[in-house]
């Protein structure tokens, strides 16, 4: 697993730089324009449903496929992923005619300040970009496919086709016309698809063409699909309210909670999307198989895989917290209010990473054991925790109370999901690891202290960005050298996988 995750984190970190050369060449060629805007909203409709639909459909599909692998055959559970797409291009189909027939109204729920003209643009470029939910779908559903047969670096990497496209549409719009802006997202997600589906088929997958919605695995899918999309629900409810209150705090509150934001989910879905991504189709299949010796096994060295990664990054952020809102955005508009106010909002976002890692890997144990009820009733705990924390903590800090409601938010709900654990499963064995996580914990402390003695005495010959820069990148080497020498159990192992990544990558090319 170890080798796996790390290569795959490689390859997710490599496909969202492309992403932010994206965002880059956007902004090069339209700024914050009327085009930008139009562009960014009719991406942002389709996206809200690929998250809905996808993470429903990758989270019960895994389960499902792995019980007719081992009740009944590999042949079975072939068939059943073909009549899973296939019923599911009959849905995409009915959720695209509405999107089309009601394009005005589903723009103004997320753009009501949108003048008639810009409205005009936006329902031209969504009716294109909406079109794209058929391809999305077969990516989500292939993904998981792949990840049963133990391929998980084609997906990420897609994700550098899909950019360059846009990239390559952005330039081609600003040289003949907008609407290939549009045009392109559907014909990058189009070529991702074909993609995933190729690989499909070089590892066994053949499409029939099945359709029965009464067959009883798409039933049991749907029986799981459910509180999961109640659960995706659930977090983005968590994003609306925290927006909505925060632009009645300040003007810019929206904008600042965004900015720190993003670097928050950029980390989140960079280390912990990739390890639970890694990890979940294997505890899935060990519990199908009732050995869960292992599964206990494989998910506690996936809390300390996030434990090694984001604890580091936990003090970081929270040592140079204005370091870094600084180097991403103190440039043009970006005042040294704005400065602060972000940076301080950072900080306490900080304080939950752990926590939002340690919870989604938990989730995903409780789906591999095909409970879902517990994940749906921690999301509703999360949500109105979370809006009574806004309420109390904006009252006395502003917009960074509501960063800290969801640290504590998240960190609250991870505890309990851990007890749950333990009242379904039995013991299960922390001790090893509470160990560990003190040990990291104390190198993570130690090393951003010493960050922060090497920043101050660069700062005396350095701009502020260049001494956030080297001190970091020296840091990142104290780290591993304090952790190798205090002798956590299973770090070593990672160690190794990381020193041999770069023959790993040899070997691909």
């Amino acid at each position: 697993m170890g080798k796996i995750t790390v290569m795959l984190i490689a390859a997710e970190l490599v496909s969202k730089i492309f992403g932010f050369l994206r965002d880059i060449t956007l902004s090069y060629f339209y700024g914050t324009s009327s085009i930008s805007d139009a562009y960014l909203i009719c991406l942002t409709i389709p996206m809200v449903i690929f998250t809905f639909i996808g993470t429903g459909l990758s989270t019960s599909y895994i389960p499902v496929y792995n019980e007719l692998c081992q009740d009944k055959s590999s042949d079975t559970a072939e068939k059943f992923t073909s009549n899973l797409i296939n019923l599911m291009m009959v849905v995409c189909s009915v959720i695209i005619l509405v999107c089309i027939a009601f394009t005005p109204p589903i723009i103004k729920v997320f753009a009501s300040g949108f003048s008639e003209e810009l409205l005009k643009i936006t329902v031209k470029f969504t009716r294109l970009s909406v079109w794209g939910i058929y391809f999305a779908t077969i990516i989500f559903i292939g993904t998981s496919y792949l990840q049963m047969k133990n391929k998980f670096l084609l997906p990420p990497l897609t994700g550098i086709v899909f950019n360059s496209l846009i990239i390559f549409s952005i330039f081609l719009g600003a040289r003949f016309n907008s609407i290939i802006l549009a045009l392109g997202s559907v014909v990058g997600i189009a070529m991702q698809s074909f993609i995933i589906l190729i690989a499909m088929k070089k590892n066994g997958f053949k499409h029939s063409l099945i359709f029965d919605h009464k067959d009883s695995s798409i039933r049991r899918m749907m029986d799981l699909i459910i509180p999961v999309i109640l659960g995706v629900s659930a977090s983005q409810i968590n994003v609306l309210i925290d927006r909505t209150i925060s632009s009645r705090i300040v003007v810019g509150g929206v904008s600042t909670l965004i900015y720190a934001g993003r670097l928050s989910l950029f980390i989140q879905t960079l280390f912990v999307a990739t390890i639970a991504a890694v990890m979940y189709p294997k505890i899935t299949k060990l519990a199908a198989e009732n050995k869960m010796d292992l599964h206990s096994e494989l998910f506690k060295r996936s809390l300390l895989y996030i434990s090694l990664l984001l604890l580091p990054i936990t003090i970081g952020s929270m040592v140079f917290s204005e370091s870094i809102i600084r180097l991403l955005y103190g440039r043009g508009a970006f005042t040294s209010s704005s400065l602060k106010t972000t940076s301080s909002v950072l900080f306490y976002y900080s304080i939950g990473m752990v926590g939002t890692g340690f919870r989604e890997i938990l989730l995903k144990v409780f789906y591999s054991l095909e409970d879902t009820k517990t994940s749906t009733k921690n999301a509703t705990i999360s949500v109105c925790l979370n809006i009574v924390l806004n309420i109390i903590l904006a009252k006395y800090m502003g917009i960074p109370g509501l960063a800290l409601a969801t640290s504590i938010s998240a960190t609250f709900c991870a505890v309990l999901l851990f007890i749950s654990l333990r009242k379904k499963i039995g013991p299960l064995g922390l001790k090893g690891l509470s160990i560990s996580f003190i040990k990291i914990l104390f190198a993570s402390l130690i090393t951003g202290i010493l960050a922060k003695m090497i920043f101050n005495q660069l700062l005396v010959t350095m701009s502020q960005n260049l001494s956030f820069i080297i001190s970091t990148m020296i840091s990142i080497v104290n780290y591993f050298i304090i952790i190798y020498f205090m002798k956590i159990k299973g770090i070593h192992d990672i160690l190794k996988e990381i020193s041999l990544l770069p023959k790993q990558i040899n070997r691909l090319k």
